[in-house]
C-alpha cells in the first residue's frame, strides 16, 4: 500500500523578540495550525528563545497532523524590509528541528525575507546611529 504525503507550508517568521509559526495548505490560503513564543512562554523576554520556538512548532504541527498533514515545506522569514535585521532571530532553527522531529516529512526550506530594492532613506541621520 502506498503512502501519498499531503504537503503544507510552515512559514516561521522569526525576530529577535518573537517566533511565529503558522501551517498552511500548499496554496496558503487555509491555516491547518498556528502558534507563536508568547503563546507558550509567560515572560516577555522568552518570547524569541529557541525553547519557545520548540514548544510552538510543536503546537502548531499537532494541530496540523490533526488535519492530515504529513509533510511540510518550509518559509524561512526575518523582520528585513527598510530597516530589520535580514537574518532570522534564533528561534527559527529550533522551529525547523522541532518540526522535523515531531515526525513530518520536510520538502524544501526557504529564505523568505523582504528585501528592498532600494528605498526611503534609512532613519539616523547623516552620520547614522552613535552609539
Amino acid at each position: 500500500m502506498e503512502r501519498t504525503t499531503r504537503w503544507g507550508i510552515a512559514h516561521i517568521f522569526s525576530s529577535y523578540n518573537n517566533t511565529i509559526i503558522h501551517i498552511t495548505d500548499v496554496t496558503g490560503t487555509e491555516t491547518l495550525g498556528k502558534a507563536t513564543g508568547g503563546m507558550v512562554v509567560k515572560a516577555d523576554r522568552l518570547e524569541g528563545s529557541p525553547t519557545a520556538a520548540m514548544a510552538a512548532a510543536k503546537r502548531a504541527a499537532e494541530q496540523a497532523m490533526e488535519k492530515g498533514i504529513t509533510g511540510i515545506h518550509v518559509k524561512i522569514k526575518a523582520p528585513g524590509g527598510h530597516n530589520g535585521p535580514n537574518t532570522p532571530g534564533p528561534g527559527a532553527q529550533a522551529a525547523v528541528r522541532a518540526l522535523s522531529r515531531m515526525g513530518l516529512r520536510i520538502g524544501t526550506i526557504e529564505d523568505v525575507t523582504p528585501l528592498p530594492h532600494d528605498s526611503c532613506r534609512k532613519k539616523g541621520g547623516k552620520r547614522g546611529r552613535r552609539v
